[in-house]
């Protein structure tokens, strides 16, 4: 198993049909908003994603293997599901580091933006500017 054509892939299919199995089963998970251990409450998170956002997209930018670490970057968009539909993104990058089997241990994600930037977004479409 290729582990970065597998994330390659499913940064593609993102949220649908992503490799669990290349997540350790007590994987440490961390972003701006969560902080977890668990492949299965990994996938409960992804499962929100694909319940409440609209057209999520996960586009990577660069991938990078060194030792028993990945360094991935990337930009995570979704249309909210708000009444004037706002676009979000979130551009950030992941530091992914595996153990000794070649899983994934730990799952970091950081943002290069704000919380506020990011609920910001969600109402710069709904305010009528004014001449």
């Amino acid at each position: 198993m290729d582990i970065l054509q597998c994330l390659r892939e499913d940064y593609q299919r993102f949220p649908a049909d992503q490799t669990y199995s290349l997540y350790a089963p007590d994987v440490y998970f961390q972003d701006p908003l969560n902080r977890f251990r668990g492949v299965d409450r990994y996938r409960q998170m992804i499962g929100l994603i694909q319940t409440w956002f609209t057209h999520p997209r996960l586009e990577l930018h660069d991938i990078q293997h060194t030792d028993q670490r990945i360094e991935t970057h990337w930009t995570l968009s979704w249309t909210a599901p708000l009444p004037w539909a706002p676009r979000i993104a979130i551009a950030g990058w992941s530091e992914l580091l595996l153990n000794p089997d070649g899983l994934i241990s730990s799952h970091i994600d950081y943002w290069h933006c704000t919380r506020l930037h990011v609920l910001q977004q969600h109402f710069r479409a709904s305010i009528p500017e004014h001449n």
